[in-house]
């Protein structure tokens, strides 16, 4: 170390194993920090530096990148963000599963486009206008946005439970090119969902031309993930190609007991899939979804809890078929009296979950939904029960192994050259964990606890949690395509 190089540091995180996002052996090293930028790694004994974080027994990692959420409106309301920031989470991924917050054009949002809030934050009429209200009023941490099909499509369309026609594809597309033209990291679609499942891969298609050769991301809530989900992979990879956008597959997983262990096959399909084809899936670590609470969603369920309802709130956290009993009606007079409602869906074998998990191209993504009443408990243990639960206790992948697949290579996949890595020139976002004590402990009856063993969480270089809370610093930015 040179003499100038003493002099460099705002920041100096000492004395901690730094695994640095890339799956590679974790090694004992200092951190030097200057502003929002990671300058060094290393031995800086002898350094000065304006603060000085011990690290003592602690790992040093990149901050998590939380791959898959719907925290388009969270961002706004509540922008300690800390259901996401006492797990580690530095970056969220918004506008997955064709919804975003953006653009809209003064309608009432069509479910499932009301899991981001309330109908009062759907105000942007373009993809710039929402960028811009995340940069003038940020939060804790980094926002990387997607364009949804669903919020175009209410945008443009009076009939959601139609394919589009010629003109609405060509008017869609101008939404679309905006948005890209603003920066969004992607386009995603939720084909499961009624307000788009008359969408055609010609009408997906058609709406993303202008991003064809752009190498976005184009990420899918598939269009089947039970009987029939070998066909709707199928029409993922033909609408990736077509767009010769890098594909994510949204919360890989089999639904319904017809179809528990066959994780095997869809994964076989899609590592043959991947030797000519850029694809990644996603997982959270749980065998319970959450949702909007509808017939379609709920089939082929084995247990649901109701998660939040506009007319009853003092049902959240009940079993659906408690609260048909007490009501006497049956399933389809429920829900419609329950609505608009969510709820939690028991539907997956935790073999598949384990399954998934070990696939070498699964990145990790809460799904969390953060304005439910009774939320599912991934929105706050995501990324800790991976750590700890996953990697440490059942060893199904190693922490390196794990670090990387919440960092690195969500990084590589998303297009991000200076995150989800510690390195010189990387963004100081960082978290520190014990690697013994780490754990989960939001569950079922609990669902908002904070996680264990998360010591301090920067983002940009601002500390934004640390000794069990939140700063209330807000140093979080909007990363745009290019």
């Amino acid at each position: 170390m040179t003499s100038e190089q003493t002099l460099c540091f705002d920041t100096i995180i000492a004395g901690g194993t730094v695994i640095d996002g890339t799956g590679a052996p974790g090694q004992r090293a200092d951190v030097g920090l200057v502003g929002d930028r990671i300058t060094a790694v290393g031995n800086l004994d002898g350094a000065h530096a304006g603060k000085q974080i011990d690290a003592t027994g602690l790992t040093v990692a990149p901050g998590f990148i939380d791959c898959h959420t719907h925290d388009d409106g969270y961002l706004l309301t509540s922008p300690d963000m800390s259901a996401k920031v006492s797990q580690g989470v530095t970056s969220v991924v918004i506008g997955n599963c064709g919804i975003s917050l953006a653009p809209t054009f003064g309608r009432p949002p069509a479910p499932p486009m009301n899991l981001l809030g309330a109908d009062e934050l759907f105000k942007f009429k373009t993809f710039s206008g929402f960028l811009e209200a995340l940069d003038d009023t940020p939060a804790a941490v980094n926002a990387l946005p997607l364009v949804g099909l669903t919020t175009l499509r209410r945008s443009i369309m009076d009939d959601l439970e139609k394919a589009a026609t010629r003109d609405e594809v060509a008017a869609m597309r101008k939404l679309f090119e905006e948005a890209l033209e603003a920066g969004v990291l992607g386009y995603s679609t939720g084909l499961f969902y009624p307000n788009a499942a008359a969408s055609t891969p010609q009408e997906v298609v058609g709406v993303a031309e202008p991003a064809k050769g752009m190498d976005i991301v184009y990420a899918t809530h598939l269009r089947n993930e039970a009987d029939y989900i070998m066909p709707a992979l199928e029409e993922a990879f033909s609408i990736a190609r077509r767009l010769q956008s890098r594909l994510v597959l949204s919360h890989h997983k089999l639904i319904g007991v017809q179809n528990h262990g066959r994780a095997t096959e869809t994964l076989g399909r899609v590592h043959r899939q991947r030797l000519t084809q850029d694809i990644a899936l996603d997982l959270y670590p749980y065998t319970a979804g959450s949702s909007v609470l509808n017939l379609k969603t709920v089939e082929d369920t084995e247990r649901v809890v109701v998660s939040w309802s506009d007319p009853h709130p003092e049902m959240a956290g009940r079993d659906l078929e408690e609260v048909c009993a007490e009501w006497e009606l049956p399933l389809d007079a429920t829900i419609e009296r329950l609505s608009p409602a969510g709820g939690i869906l028991f539907m997956m074998a935790e073999k598949d979950v384990q399954e998934i998990l070990r696939y070498e191209a699964t990145m990790i993504g809460s799904d969390g939904l953060p304005n439910d009443k009774f939320p599912h408990p991934r929105l706050w243990g995501t990324f800790p029960r991976i750590l700890g639960h996953y990697s440490r206790d059942l060893g199904l992948i190693d922490l390196p192994e794990a670090v990387h697949r919440m960092t690195g290579l969500t990084a590589q996949v998303f297009g991000l050259t200076d995150r989800g890595r510690i390195a010189p020139g990387c963004k100081a976002d960082v978290t520190l964990f014990d690697a013994v004590r780490v754990r989960d402990r939001a569950d079922w009856a609990t669902p908002t606890e904070p996680a264990e063993g998360i010591a301090h969480v920067l983002v940009n270089g601002t500390t934004v949690w640390t000794e069990g809370q939140s700063t209330g610093a807000r140093p979080g930015q909007t990363v745009r395509r290019g």
